[in-house]
This record gives structure tokens, C-alpha cells and sequence, in this order.
């Protein structure tokens, strides 16, 4: 049998207690406060108030914690470091750095790690999403949830980050995609900077919204989600004795043209009666016995992280009066550091990576699998391929547009005005340049605008380009002059013959009425 300890016996934690006992695997309790009244209970369980002692016991498989956000980072990282699979309740922590290598962690040292996102092992959410999935619903319109109450107020974390976890988890779940624009905006009416109230609103690519209402100063509990569908609407309440409810009304059109609400009697859904909680941590005892990824595994804590960390960022823009900040958009596709901003309207390709203080601006294009280095400006309007490499202090303006693979040295220069004025306005005038395929511009050359540079072409550092640069050509100088030509691979050729054959990878080519012909590349 699993050997699991609890870590923390307060508010949330004496549940974890209760539960891990009754399934008969609870084997140690963590808690700084020997006196505290949860633990009576438990006079058979060893006891620690040492984290460290705790970890450095042998016997312990597995550790479940229940401590404020604020420490689950350096607690859980501690944890899988010491060999031990982890329950975390959320949020994993409390930036998407931070959970990024949490999970990078668990993935190394081979060890489950579990977010404690209770709602996706309720059994009116499971029975929702096969309402859904089975059409009955029609299709997804619009999901809401309120997560209100008046109860235990926090200061180590606002409400957005202890609240609204679960119901970004569950509608992820629900619509099987993640959103591309995240708005929020909220109260801090108790502690100053800490948010008591919040309304955040996710937007999805298929066109449905949702919005999440969550607070912690509201008169009385109501737990709710709503599904708006086509045919159907679907309520789960969590506080109601009956938990979920299905109303098939429906919308008539008079004459085609004046929408009409035709109302029908809800009924009951019937549900399993199971607890949600001991749902949840059988699963991660199973999860630890078979060595299963969980349902909620790090990975999903990762998503719910980084729709929070867009909220926050939306909240503390508007109240700067960033209007700017207020819509962010996300995907689960790339990486963005955190000190990068992505404006909205940006579609950015799988696998891509977006490093510090770049901006990516408003209608840019960038293809999957491109490194984007430091302090980069893209855009606006600008598009590039697939598997480009853009490295530090380069600004890709509107007008330039880049194939796949093409590589931008540092510092490297791209106008789009030809004949630039201070106090003339140009931006009808505008040049289009164009990088083809595979072509590398060297450090700080300059890309004069209206040019086309040619695929697998070299641009020498420095250089100053004026006109355009044939395929596979090598242009060096100020301004630049073709002085020879370049392998596909990037090494220069030389020729005998008109004949010339890569001394780096073999391919082969020739020369005809000054142009270079293909004959046999082998990269």
C-alpha cells in the first residue's frame, strides 16, 4: 500500500487528512503547529513539524500538500527532489516560470506530480462533459460560473489565484482548446493590491466565451457554472442537494426575423453521489501505485497558470491604465518570457520561442518552431516562415516578410521608407522586402527596403544591401557586391569549370550565363 503524508493541517489540509485515512494510506502528517486541534484524530500517525525531517523519512512515498500558494513552489520542488511523488493543491504556484520547472523537475526525476483541480473528478462536471460530447447540448454557445462566498479572506494571494483554478480548469476541459484572449478586471477593496473580486473573460478560437465571476466578500455561497447551448442549457450547482440541471429551451424565430424564448421544465440530471475528493485522491494513489500520468498533472496545472498569469496581467494593466494590457492573447503552442509582450490579433506557430523584452506587434504571422532572441520587435503586419532564427536587437517593421528558415544576425537592419523624413508622414509609401528560403543576413547589415533577397543567399556582416541579391549569392560591403556564391549549407563554392562541388557537404552545382544551377544538393 502507498505511504502518503500530509503536509499542512489547516483549513483545506484536514480534509486531505480525513480522506488519505479513510483510504487507508495516510502514514505521516507535516504540520509547523503541534497544538493544532485538526491533528487529534490522528494520535496513531507519526507527526512531524520539520518539512525536512519529513522528507528525509525513507518510508514516505508520496507527499500531499496543503500549505498557502505562496509555498508551493520551493515546497514541491523539494519534494520531487527528495524522491517523493507530490499532490499539490492549486494552483501549482504562483507563476508559470515557477510551474514550469516544477514540472521540468518531475519530468526528470521521473515522479507524478498532481494539481488538486477537485472539479474535474466531480461527478456532475463528468456526466456535463458527456452531455456535450454527445450533442445534447447542441452546440457550445457560452459557459459562465460564479465562485462566491463570504469566508476565509486571504493576503498571500488575491482571489482570481485561490478561486478561479477550478472553474478555468473545468471549462478547458468542457471545450477541449484553450483560449486566444484573456481579459480581467477586479476589486481590491479590503487589502490594497490584494484583489477580493474579480470577473475574467476567456475567448476561444471556435467563437465561444465564457466569463468567471469570483469573490470573496458576496453575502452568501453560490457555486455555479453554466453551459449555454444550442438546443439546450446545462446548470451545475454545487451547493444545490441536486447538482446538475438540464433546461431544453428554445429559441423560435417569428416570421425569420424576432427571436422568441420558448421555456420548458428543467429536469434533473442524475448523477453518481460519489465525493469528489476521494475521487480525486484515489486517482493520485493509483496514479503513484502504476506510475499513470494524471488526469490533472503538471501540464495541467501549467494551463490554468497561464491563464492566470494573463489575468493578472489584465488586471494590474487596467489599473494602471494599460487599456493595452487588458486583452492578452495565449497559446499553448509557444513559449513567451515573461517579460515579452504579445499584442493582440498575433498568430504564433507551435514550438516557437519568444525571449526577453521582445514585442510581437498587432497582425504579425510567425510560422512554428522560430527563436525569437532578445529585444526583438516584430511587426506590425509582418510575417515569417517556419524554423527562422531572429537573433538579438533586430526589428522586423511592416513590409518585411521572411520564408521559412532564413536566419537574422544580431543588430541586423531591415527600413521600409526609402527616403525617410521626420516631419513627413510615409507610410503609404511603404516597401515590400522579401527573404526567400534559407538566406542568413550577418550582423548588423543593413536591408535597404523594395529588395529581394534570394534562398540560401549570404549577406555578409555589415553589409549595406541596395539591390536585389540572387539565389544562393554572396554580397558583401558598403554597398554590397556579389564576390561569390554559397553552398545551401552556408559554405562558399568554388569553381573550376563552371563546375563546383561543397567541400563541407558534397552537393553539387554549376554555372550558366552567370547563374548557378542545382545538380545535385545534399542537405
Amino acid at each position: 500500500m502507498v505511504k502518503v503524508a500530509v503536509v499542512g493541517a489547516g483549513y483545506w489540509g484536514k480534509n486531505l487528512l480525513r480522506v488519505f485515512n479513510e483510504l487507508g494510506v495516510l502514514y505521516a502528517i507535516c504540520e509547523s503547529n503541534p497544538d493544532n486541534q485538526n491533528l487529534t484524530p490522528y494520535t496513531g500517525i507519526k507527526i512531524y513539524t520539520n518539512y525536512h525531517e519529513l522528507l528525509s523519512d525513507i518510508e514516505v512515498e508520496a507527499v500531499a500538500i496543503a500549505t498557502p500558494a505562496v509555498m508551493h513552489h520551493e515546497m514541491v520542488k523539494k519534494a520531487l527532489m527528495s524522491g517523493k511523488d507530490v499532490y499539490v493543491e492549486k494552483p501549482l504556484a504562483l507563476t508559470f516560470k515557477e510551474g514550469q520547472e516544477i514540472v521540468d523537475i518531475a519530468e526528470k526525476e521521473k515522479k507524478i506530480l498532481m494539481v488538486g483541480h477537485i472539479l474535474r473528478y466531480h461527478p456532475a462536471v463528468i456526466k456535463l462533459k458527456e452531455l456535450i460530447s454527445s450533442g445534447e447540448l447542441g452546440r457550445v454557445e457560452y459557459i459562465y460560473s460564479n465562485r462566491l462566498n463570504i469566508g476565509k479572506l486571504r493576503t498571500e494571494e488575491n482571489i482570481l489565484w485561490s478561486f478561479a483554478p477550478h472553474d478555468i480548469s473545468v471549462i478547458l476541459m468542457l471545450l477541449d482548446e484553450e483560449p486566444i484572449r484573456v481579459s480581467a478586471f477586479g476589486g481590491d477593496y479590503l487589502n490594497r493590491g490584494v484583489y477580493d473580486t474579480t470577473l475574467t473573460t476567456l475567448e476561444f478560437q471556435n467563437g465561444v466565451k465564457s466569463h468567471i465571476f469570483v469573490s470573496w466578500i458576496h453575502p452568501y455561497k453560490e457555486q455555479k457554472l453554466i453551459v449555454v447551448g444550442s438546443k439546450a442549457m446545462a446548470v451545475f450547482d454545487d451547493v444545490s442537494k441536486e447538482k446538475l440541471f438540464l433546461y431544453p429551451h428554445k429559441i423560435e424565430w417569428m416570421n425569420g426575423k424576432i427571436p422568441v424564448a420558448q421555456k420548458a421544465e428543467y429536469r434533473v440530471v442524475p448523477v453518481d453521489k460519489a465525493e469528489p475528493l476521494k475521487e480525486e485522491l484515489s486517482h493520485f494513489i493509483e496514479c503513484v501505485a502504476k506510475r499513470k500520468r494524471p488526469l490533472t498533472d503538471g501540464h495541467e496545472g501549467l494551463r490554468v497558470l497561464r491563464i492566470l498569469e494573463m489575468a493578472e496581467k489584465s488586471l494590474r494593466g487596467l489599473q494602471a491604465g494599460k487599456l493595452s494590457d487588458v486583452q492578452c492573447l495565449i497559446s499553448k503552442d509557444y513559449f513567451a518570457h515573461e517579460s515579452a509582450y504579445i499584442d493582440e490579433d498575433v498568430q504564433i506557430g507551435k514550438g516557437t520561442k519568444i525571449w526577453h523584452f521582445s514585442h510581437i506587434l498587432k497582425g504579425s504571422k510567425i510560422g512554428e518552431n522560430c527563436i525569437i532572441g532578445q529585444n526583438v520587435t516584430i511587426g506590425p503586419d509582418v510575417t515569417i516562415g517556419n524554423k527562422c532564427k531572429i537573433q538579438n536587437n533586430v526589428s522586423l517593421y511592416k513590409g518585411v516578410t521572411l520564408e521559412d528558415e532564413v536566419f537574422c544576425g544580431p543588430s541586423c537592419v531591415f527600413t521600409n521608407v526609402y527616403n525617410p523624413r521626420a516631419f513627413i508622414e510615409r507610410k503609404k509609401e511603404f516597401r515590400q522586402t522579401l527573404v526567400k528560403r534559407g538566406a542568413t543576413i550577418g550582423a548588423n547589415a543593413t536591408i535597404v527596403c523594395g529588395v529581394e533577397i534570394g534562398k540560401y543567399a549570404m549577406i555578409g556582416a555589415g553589409a549595406v544591401v541596395k539591390t536585389d541579391v540572387p539565389d544562393y549569392g554572396i554580397f558583401v560591403g558598403v554597398p554590397a557586391k556579389q564576390v561569390s556564391w554559397a553552398c545551401k549549407c552556408g559554405t562558399t563554392l568554388k569553381f573550376n569549370d563552371n563546375q563546383a562541388t561543397c567541400n563541407y557537404c558534397g552537393s553539387e552545382y554549376g554555372l550558366k550565363d552567370n547563374d548557378l544551377i542545382v545538380i545535385n544538393e545534399k542537405v
